[in-house]
Parts: structure tokens; C-alpha cells; sequence
């Protein structure tokens, strides 16, 4: 009878805990900060563009130890464009129609992962055109402050969380819109 009942307690307790447990998103404790740069009047992205986060005295923000992102421990926080693959996961120009984009919230966008933590408010965004030819090299750089609703927050849970506070969405890409040097 004893062996019964200590069985009965064990299932209970197996049970229990199976469902407080909650399924994870694969998205877990990791961020995006997204930014679409173009030209006043003009939709497209322009390419090619140096992106980096930087701090309040616009140095580049080095990732020590993971602190802020899963990615490129030790090196500077750097955007990379979004790209598109094909039906078996190989990567094709952004240009092909038969292509999806890796992230589709991102479109063509520039992109950087970042852990949940990350203070957005603390940092800013330096925009950089470093390419003389793909670009000439004509825009200025120009630096944007962070905020916290830059952030893409990809698991629902944390999205739930998210919707049920006062102020600014979050999910929303940094619009930046990059003026021509002025000769």
C-alpha cells in the first residue's frame, strides 16, 4: 500500500512539473535591432553601408565576452544585410523572385542579433558609406540614438509582455534616411 502511494505522489509531482515547464521559442533570450537606410523619397536600401553600434562617445561597441550579443564574441557590434534562399536553404541575390528572405520582418533591411538584455538606450547607430564605388562615397555619416522598441522581440511570450505596456511598440525598424555630402 505504502509503495502505492509513494508511487501516486511521484506521478503527481512528474505531472506537475511537466506542465510548468513551458516550451521554448527558439528565439530565446536573443534579439534584433533592425534599420532601413535610404534616400529621402526613395525606397530602396542603400547597400553596402557600414552599420555599427557605438557608444556615448561614438566609439565602436566591442562584444566582450558575449555581453551583447550570441555572435562575434570580442569583435564590434556590425549589421549585416538580410538575403534571401532558395527552396534548399542555399543563399541567392537579393534580386531572385524565387527567393524568401532569411528574415522576412526584415525585408532587405541590415540587421544584427543582440541578446534580451541589451540597453538599447544607452547606444546609437553610426551609419558609415566607406564604399567609393558602389556608392561614391557621397552620403554623410550620421549617428542615431537607440531605443528600447527598436528592438525585435521574436518569441510570443515576450512579445505578450511587451504589448501589454504604455508607449512605443516595439518590433519597429530604425528609419534612417542618409542626406548627400554637400561639395
Amino acid at each position: 500500500m505504502r509503495f502505492l502511494f509513494l508511487f501516486f505522489i511521484l506521478f503527481n509531482f512528474s505531472a506537475q512539473s511537466q506542465v510548468i515547464n513551458v516550451q521554448h521559442c527558439g528565439y530565446d533570450f536573443t534579439s534584433y535591432l533592425v534599420i532601413n537606410v535610404h534616400e529621402q523619397g526613395k525606397t530602396e536600401n542603400i547597400k553596402n553601408l557600414k552599420i555599427t553600434i557605438v557608444d556615448s562617445s561614438g566609439s565602436d561597441v566591442i562584444n566582450k565576452n558575449n555581453r551583447w550579443s550570441w555572435v562575434n564574441n570580442n569583435k564590434p557590434l556590425l549589421f549585416t544585410p538580410n538575403y534571401k534562399l532558395d527552396r534548399n536553404n542555399n543563399k541567392v541575390e537579393n534580386s531572385n523572385p524565387e527567393g524568401k528572405w532569411f528574415f522576412p520582418f526584415a525585408k532587405d533591411y541590415y540587421l544584427l542579433s543582440v541578446v534580451n538584455t541589451f540597453t538599447a538606450d544607452i547606444f546609437s547607430v553610426k551609419i558609415e558609406d566607406i564604399d567609393k564605388e558602389e556608392n561614391g562615397g557621397h552620403f554623410e555619416t550620421q549617428i542615431i540614438p537607440l531605443s528600447p522598441y527598436n528592438m525585435y522581440i521574436l518569441c510570443s511570450s515576450e512579445n505578450e509582455r511587451q504589448a501589454q505596456q504604455f508607449g512605443p511598440r516595439t518590433n519597429r525598424p530604425v528609419d534612417v534616411i542618409l542626406k548627400k555630402k554637400s561639395y
